[in-house]
């Protein structure tokens, strides 16, 4: 059994943040692959199926970015699940627009959710699924750079990377997290906009 988890904030209002593509990479998975319908538990929302023939849980916490430790935490450890049988969706600054990298432990690199995991029981040892979302700039924007909704015309490679990520998704359930990247980004080529210019649409 594997645990794959999409972080974000819970409610409609946060919904389109950048903050949130953790959550959309999960809903794209249940999606393709016909997934159970989402219900609560283990302080989030919860969907059951099947992906190349292994169980897999998506958990999407609904105690705000900062505490997602508890809903994982429960989880992996309610199911007994290692480290390494729990994949982690989130957004990453440090990449580039539309970038897409595994890694497996490591620091949180700022960020409130994966800080929140490692100090749970499962530790730091767990796989992370990184989807770049860009760098304001400067880091006193960050705050309310993440917590923004995407930019119109982002959408389209926002759209793209998420359904590469649930067709590759046999590849991650199979542990192959190497080809899982690689099959991502060749199905969805980095966006190579420019994450501070403003929407003139908005």
């Amino acid at each position: 059994m594997l645990l794959f988890v999409g972080l974000g904030n819970p409610g409609a209002k946060y919904a389109g943040n950048r903050h949130n593509i953790g959550f959309r990479a999960v809903e794209a998975i249940a999606r393709a692959h016909a997934f159970s319908p989402w219900k609560k538990k283990f302080h989030g929302e919860l969907a059951e199926g099947h992906i190349a023939g292994a169980r897999i849980l998506l958990l999407k916490p609904q105690t705000f970015m900062n505490e997602s430790g508890r809903a994982v935490g429960e989880a992996a450890s309610f199911h007994k699940l290692s480290p390494t049988n729990v994949v982690v969706f989130y957004d990453e600054i440090d990449l580039a627009p539309g970038r897409f990298r595994m890694k497996t432990g490591g620091g949180a690199a700022g960020h409130n959710g994966i800080r929140s995991i490692m100090a749970s029981p499962i530790g730091e040892g767990f796989r992370r699924a990184r989807i770049g979302i860009g760098h304001p700039g400067h880091k006193e924007f960050v705050h309310g750079y993440v917590l923004s909704d995407f930019y119109k015309a982002d959408e389209a490679w926002v759209e793209k990377l998420l359904d590469a990520v649930a067709r590759a998704a046999p590849l991650l359930a199979n542990g192959e997290d190497d080809r899982f990247q690689g099959e991502v980004m060749r199905l969805a080529p980095a966006a190579r906009a420019d994450p501070r210019k403003p929407d003139e649409g908005a």
